[in-house]
């Protein structure tokens, strides 16, 4: 199929900016931008409609990214805990996903959809990791997604006293061992005790 041209009603990324006439495949148009009220068809009449309202779509615009930016003024710098259970070697039984951050964040006061939780990455391990926040096309927040254990492992880990999994591994196997050498030392003694003495 032909691409079909569209007039954006605000910026979208990686395609323009307000008032751009831009060709898109007609999927793309139909399922995603015409419907969320992204964009609108570029025929001859929305064309003039978008001219003679432009004005005020650009100040409605302007308004909407000023609220976005006190917003982000107000909770920079946000971290959420995410408690999951998850393998010896730290790797979680699943993964966290944006409905999962959106519900943290907005426990945390600041409402939000998982439509705006932009991850990059899939979470799919304990730790820190960064996740971006769309308060507006123009206004991300990062936020601190800290994936852990318990609420205490997660406080560790925010100090950054959470050693990697390997090191996690060395440390158990050497009080293993540790264990294991006090416990044969009492048997051994216990032995010296109980041999017949000659």
């Amino acid at each position: 199929m032909s691409a079909i041209e569209v007039i954006l009603l605000q910026r979208v990324e990686k395609l323009g900016q307000m008032g751009d006439v831009v060709k898109v495949k007609p999927g793309y148009a139909r399922n995603f931008l015409l419907p969320k009220g992204k964009a609108i068809r570029a025929t001859a009449n929305n064309r003039e409609r978008f001219e003679r309202e432009r004005s005020q779509l650009e100040a409605q615009n302007i308004k909407r990214r000023e609220e976005a930016e006190r917003l982000f003024e107000r909770v920079q710098g946000l971290s959420v805990v995410i408690i999951r259970q998850s393998g010896e070697s730290g790797s979680l039984y699943g993964s966290v996903t944006a409905r999962d951050i959106s519900d943290a964040v907005t426990k945390e006061g600041l409402s939000i959809t998982r439509q705006q939780v932009e991850i990059h990455h899939p979470i799919k391990m304990l730790g820190l990791y960064q996740v971006s926040v769309q308060l507006h096309p123009e206004v991300h927040l990062n936020v601190t997604v800290n994936v852990a254990r318990s609420a205490e492992e997660a406080e560790r880990q925010a100090l950054g006293e959470v050693q990697k999994v390997e090191e996690l591994k060395s440390i158990d196997e050497a009080k293993e061992k540790a264990d294991l050498l006090e416990i044969e030392a009492v048997v051994a003694e216990e032995v010296i005790i109980k041999a017949p003495q000659e």
